[in-house]
């Protein structure tokens, strides 16, 4: 069995691909896979570690509006599509994954035009403009919020399999991370703005420990990002509060173990990223969410009410976001430990664990179908 994958530009769109791959391997360790991306983007870096082959392909986000940019974007694109048909045709798959990002649109393209199944998976609620258009030509289309099934076009089959999320998210016990971290057990508080933090959450959360940092039973676990710490723990500090006395209060640059911070934590308070969101619904978390505004096609606001929707968690826009309304809503969620079990439920069944299985069960399925 041969199988390309393809997705690209940013993590979001390369690491499902990786799980994808990576589990597909472990099921069947004879199965050849092959990654078509860009030169430039990350998956140039990360897709040769797994020592799968590498195919380069030319390909550039295309512009809604007519301008010399867009028609420089075209003949890339059209530039990549010659190329991935080359490279298709030499590696003659019985399927192509595509993960979203540029690269995705020649080559899916060109797989369809060359009669190979086709497989798209979407990882946020609002679909990103190059899957919209692919599903046009895609087989089949694996969603992680079925809220986006309306989004795309009539008459695509359309299935809810969730977004790979890394085995040791489930796998890692509650007792497991609160030995790693060097915590003691209590109701806990993670604070997570993504891998490079998010200041507005932090200056909220300045706010919100002047408040609350005498409620000991409260725990926290912020995590600053790298280049905010110690200019935050300085800011904690002139606001009178010293992290040596406040023990419930434990202020982290960077957490490398993720599955750690997320065994140990009882409530979230973070971004809407769809790899994040898969995470905290799979451990059945319930969050308040602050959307990061300037996500493309504000597709990180469309995650968080997604949630919301089902109860799962409560959305904060940038906009509205101040240190008085997060304490409100930590005190409410606090005071109301019923409605935080409520909401954890709410995230417990929107979580599929079990998303790569699904997703590589959908690959089978097409492969089969063309046999």
């Amino acid at each position: 069995m041969t199988v390309v994958l393809t997705g690209g530009g940013t993590g979001g769109h390369i690491y499902p691909a990786v799980a994808i791959g990576r589990k597909l391997k472990e099921l069947y360790p004879q199965v050849d896979i092959h990654y078509l991306g860009t030169p430039q983007g990350l998956e140039a870096e990360l897709i040769p570690e797994e020592g799968w082959p590498f195919y380069r392909v030319s390909a550039a986000g295309l512009a809604r509006k007519i301008s010399f940019k867009a028609a420089k974007a075209l003949v890339k694109t059209g530039k990549g599509y010659w190329q991935a048909r080359g490279h298709l045709k030499r590696i003659n798959p019985e399927l192509v994954l595509g993960t979203g990002g540029y690269v995705c649109g020649p080559v899916v393209l060109a797989a369809s035009r060359l009669g190979i199944p086709t497989l798209l998976h979407e990882q946020n609620a609002f679909p990103g403009l190059t899957n919209r258009l692919l599903a046009r030509v895609a087989n089949r289309v694996c969603v992680t919020f079925p809220q986006s099934a309306s989004l795309f076009p009539a008459g695509t089959d359309i299935i809810t399999t969730g977004l790979p999320i890394r085995s040791q998210i489930m796998n890692t016990t509650r007792q497991e991370g609160l030995a790693g971290l060097g915590l003691q057990e209590g109701f806990r508080i993670l604070i997570v703005g993504g891998s490079q933090g998010a200041r507005s959450i932090n200056q909220a959360m300045l706010e919100v420990y002047t408040e609350l940092k005498d409620n000991k039973q409260i725990n926290w676990l912020h995590i600053t990002g790298p280049k905010a710490y110690e200019g935050y723990v300085r800011e904690l500090e002139q606001q009178g509060i010293d992290l040596a006395q406040h023990g419930n209060i434990r202020i982290m640059p960077y957490v490398y173990r993720m599955e750690e911070a997320l065994s140990v934590s009882d409530l979230v308070i973070g971004r809407a990223g769809a790899s994040f969101l898969a995470e905290i619904m799979a451990k059945g978390l319930p969050s308040i969410l602050i959307p990061y505004p300037f996500a493309s096609e504000n597709h990180q606001e469309y995650n968080a009410k997604a949630l919301a929707d089902e109860g799962a968690a409560i959305v904060i826009k940038e906009q509205e976001l101040s240190g008085t309304v997060l304490a409100h809503q930590v005190k409410e969620l606090v005071a109301r430990p019923e409605r935080l079990e409520a909401m954890a439920q709410a995230a417990g069944g929107l979580g599929k664990p079990n998303a790569v299985d699904l997703i590589i069960e959908q690959m089978l399925s097409l492969i089969a179908a063309e046999s």
